[in-house]
């Protein structure tokens, strides 16, 4: 039985077991007891019918059938369930209550009313079939009251005047609605915000009441909205900053130095450094409440989240006194985080007879000059074994490949000239950059890559980011084997020896620009999008115009000795998020992309600015870099070139990639993870610009790429712990391009594919084809 066989069969068979459990439970019951299987309301408006379910006691909710399945196996002994020394896993049964059935129909009823049903009636009905309960909550919601007049009454006329100016941006409570109490709630929520953004520190959301006449005629109701003034005083006191004072301490005392370094700066504001390693200009700078300004609730969230951002402390604390009956003094309590710390990680790797691990470690120190300045050294070393090959462990490495990363960060822009300040949406950063490479592939390709990046990172506003960088410097040696490079030679593919056993150098600049990436972690009616421009060696082709460059016998100028780089590349990600209603969400994404080699680089693009197809957060039904290009079908080579090909020969310089995704939550508690689900069909490939002799049936022509999209659906499960999100996809391929009519629908040959199989490993020999890819990563595909 091969490996998608015994996973179809494994999960069947878990499947079948969690089904039995479940039907088993109600045996299990003593007498008189009955397993609530079913709680259903009827006779209610679909619209109110999710949030009427959550009225419905959990404890005479259906269990959910996998952590009753777990609640089983630890806790069934002798045929019955165990009445001590309870294991505290899974979920117990939930059983029939008659009184938690009543107390369910008098919330639900509640609910009806806060709806505007004030006449609302609800009853119960249980029907019991053995050791099972059928629970029917019958609702009699009547007809919905509107409002017909509503009066806003507020003392102050100074808060009267903010309200009548500012309502139109919040304000949803009109004559002739629905009455609706959750409106309310968010009006009085709306008013509070509105009043403290305004100076009004002193404002409480009980000075809004509600006065609701409901005893007219005609499912009318009259409202009232009334702001009282504080007791015994004629209006609300509008308050200004007078001073504020800053205080960086460790919590624990030996920590801290004896003699704390302080400082008074303009504007009255006192700078107190009990650890001696902070200067006061970057923590300062991000202080929005300044003397002489009204207070502003929005400028102290605003404080609370650029402290946060700048990493280096672990609690932030903002409080206030007054030093008269109109002024604020204000505190910020500042707890640093440890200033250097190191995590090591790793992953193990598997698929199709590949084996392997990768191995990182991180060193960072986050305030490395006494300016938050944040140091991450990165390293990484990471090893793919092929069980194919002959010989020992040793003997079978496919490839290895060691990285290192310095980054140091600055929380502030750094330029030779002025900058307007752009710290109110977000925190801008200079990050400064190097990266080194060294990999090797088993008898096939070795690259030394060397990148220094100078970079910026801005937001115009709370949901547009840029990132501009500059400057991008790259060295790369790669050099094919002698042996394999002789043997592409001979067979015709000069072109791709020229392309990939040289060494080039790089001096370029990128552009990225995105919206909305602040809500994607949430459940909301919104567009993303995400566009970067990468252009390399368009001052050296200027400069090429002027200074007399050598060339090489390829006829490419150089720099330093090796031949410079010269292309464009522009790629795009633009997503619909659609909520609909509850943990459902709809996600449409299309991922179109164009890079074009030209000048000095016109022949091939180079490997690590190629696109390719598949992967975890692509077209999952297929693995990495092993889909396309175009039409290209590996049987093409001959079996030694597949082997050292792998990953190399599948890329392109266009791609066109769709994604659509249905999320949804399956049980709310697994493990004390929210156990949420996903299906999903993706579409795309990726294409070469102009027909090569590596890659037959590869270029991309408008007049046939609809024929060469590949498709893929499948489904998944993600462990939703809070903090990050495990992913398990399951991708099966539908269509796939590498064959042609008829046959690349090979979803037909799914449930009777070994014959199919046998005959592509004649073919495609070493390669094997796989109909389901799976997929494990952290966090959500996009």
């Amino acid at each position: 039985m091969d490996k998608q066989n015994y996973l179809f069969a494994y999960a069947s068979i878990m499947l079948l077991l969690v089904l039995f459990a479940s039907c088993r439970s109600p045996r299990l019951l003593a007498e008189g007891q009955a397993l609530v299987t079913k709680a259903e309301i009827r006779g209610i408006d679909p619209q109110h019918e999710e949030q009427a379910q959550a009225y419905i006691s959990q404890d005479i909710r259906p269990n959910s059938r996998i952590n009753l399945f777990v609640y089983n196996l630890a806790n069934v002994r002798k045929g019955r369930y165990r009445t001590e020394n309870i294991r505290n896993v899974g979920e117990p049964p939930h059983l029939l209550d008659s009184g938690l059935v009543a107390f369910s129909a008098q919330q639900i009823s509640r609910y009806l009313v806060s709806k505007g049903y004030f006449n609302a009636r609800v009853s119960s009905e249980i029907v019991r079939k053995g050791k099972r309960a059928h629970i029917y909550f019958h609702a009699l919601p009547g007809m919905p009251f509107t409002l017909r007049e509503v009066d806003v009454q507020i003392a102050d006329p100074r808060l009267a005047q903010l309200y009548d100016e500012g309502k139109a941006s919040f304000s949803k409570i009109k004559s002739g609605m629905r009455y609706d109490a959750d409106s309310l709630v968010a009006e009085r929520e709306s008013i509070y915000q509105l009043m403290r953004q305004h100076g009004y520190y002193d404002y409480f959301r009980q000075y809004m009441r509600v006065d609701v006449d409901s005893s007219l005629n005609s499912n009318q109701a009259d409202l009232a909205i009334i702001v009282d003034n504080p007791e015994g005083q004629a209006a609300h006191t509008k308050y200004i900053i007078d001073s504020s004072f800053v205080v960086v301490k460790h919590d624990r005392a030996e920590l801290n130095h004896p003699l704390p370094h302080k400082l008074k700066l303009p504007g009255s504001l006192y700078f107190e450094d009990h650890t001696g390693r902070f200067k006061p200009a970057p923590i300062v700078r991000y202080l929005f409440h300044r003397q002489g300004s009204t207070f502003n609730v929005d400028m102290e969230n605003l404080a609370y989240d650029r402290l946060y951002e700048l990493n280096g402390f672990r609690s932030v604390k903002i409080t206030y006194s007054k030093p008269d009956s109109s002024r604020l003094n204000v505190y910020y309590e500042l707890v640093p985080r440890p200033y250097m710390a190191n995590q090591v990680e790793g992953e193990y790797t598997f698929n199709a007879g590949m084996s392997g691990f990768n191995v990182g470690n991180t060193f960072t120190h986050r305030n490395l000059f006494g300016g938050l300045e944040q140091l991450d050294v990165k390293l990484r070393y990471g090893v793919l074994f092929d069980s194919r090959l002959p010989g020992n462990l040793l003997d079978r490495v496919f490839n290895n490949d060691f990285q290192v990363g310095v980054n140091i960060t600055v929380p502030r822009l750094i330029t030779p000239f002025a900058v307007p300040p752009v710290g109110r949406n977000g925190l801008p950063r200079t990050i400064f950059s190097a990266n080194l490479q060294a990999f090797d592939q088993f008898r096939t390709y070795s690259n030394r890559y060397f990148s220094g990046t100078l970079s910026y990172n801005w937001f115009d506003n709370r949901y547009r980011q840029h990132n501009l960088t500059p400057l991008v410097l790259e060295y790369r040696y790669g050099q094919l084997n002698s042996e394999f490079a002789q043997r592409l030679v001979e067979q015709g593919f000069l072109l791709y020896v020229r392309s990939n056993n040289r060494a080039y150098f790089g001096l370029g600049s990128q552009y990225t620009y995105t919206v909305n990436a602040a809500k994607l972690s949430r459940l909301a009616d919104f567009l993303y999008f995400r566009g970067a421009l990468d252009l390399s060696g368009n001052l050296l082709g200027l400069a090429g115009q002027i200074v007399n460059f050598s060339e090489n016998e390829d006829g490419e100028k150089e720099v330093l000795g090796v031949p410079y780089l010269q292309y464009a590349k522009v790629e795009t990600d633009l997503r619909y998020y659609r909520h609909l209603g509850g943990d459902r969400q709809l996600v449409v994404r299309l991922n179109p992309g164009i890079a074009v080699p030209y000048g000095n680089n016109s022949s091939l693009l180079i490997f690590e600015k190629s696109f390719f197809g598949g992967g975890m957060n692509g077209i999952r039904a297929w693995q990495a870099r092993t889909l396309g290009p175009g039409n290209y079908n590996r049987e093409v080579l001959d079996p030694d070139l597949r082997l050292n090909f792998r990953n190399l020969d599948q890329l392109g310089e266009i791609k066109l990639e769709g994604n659509v995704e249905y999320r949804f939550r399956v049980v709310n508690d697994v493990f004390g993870a929210k156990l949420k689900a996903a299906t999903f069909a993706d579409f795309g490939n990726i294409w070469r610009i102009r027909a090569n002799e590596l890659n037959p049936d590869g270029e991309f022509k408008f007049d046939r790429f609809l024929g060469q999209i590949a498709i893929g659906a499948g489904a998944g499960l993600r462990f939703d712990l809070d903090y990050f999100v495990v992913r398990l996809d399951a991708g099966i391929k539908v269509r796939d391009p590498q064959f042609h009519g008829g046959k690349q629908w090979v979803i037909s040959e799914f449930f009777a594919s070994r014959q199919f199989k046998e005959q592509y490993r004649i073919t495609n020999a070493p390669d094997r084809y796989n109909f389901v890819q799976y997929n494990f990563g952290i966090g959500m595909p996009f």
